[in-house]
């Protein structure tokens, strides 16, 4: 199995994100967490989460027309934040 299984965060992130990006939520966020924090989807930690959730957002942005899903889905990640 996967180090990057064991991060319960990371899991939250895909599971939040799975339902906005279906089966390419993992890839996504994987690309988001190397592409953009320099690190591993194991490390991922709650400080990175902001961070994560800003690029998160304009590639959202990008790829969705629709501002209110993308700010939903801001919402469901900024809860894994407290």
């Amino acid at each position: 199995m996967s180090s990057r299984t064991d991060n319960d965060l990371y899991k939250k992130v895909v599971e939040v994100s799975y339902v906005y990006l279906g089966p390419a939520a993992d890839r996504f966020i994987v690309r988001q967490i190397r592409g953009h924090l320099n690190k591993e989807p194991e490390q991922l930690q709650k400080n990175d989460l902001i961070n994560l959730i800003d690029w998160i957002s304009l590639a959202m942005a990008v790829l969705v027309e629709e501002e209110e899903l993308v700010s939903q889905y801001q919402t469901e990640l900024k809860s894994l934040v407290s």
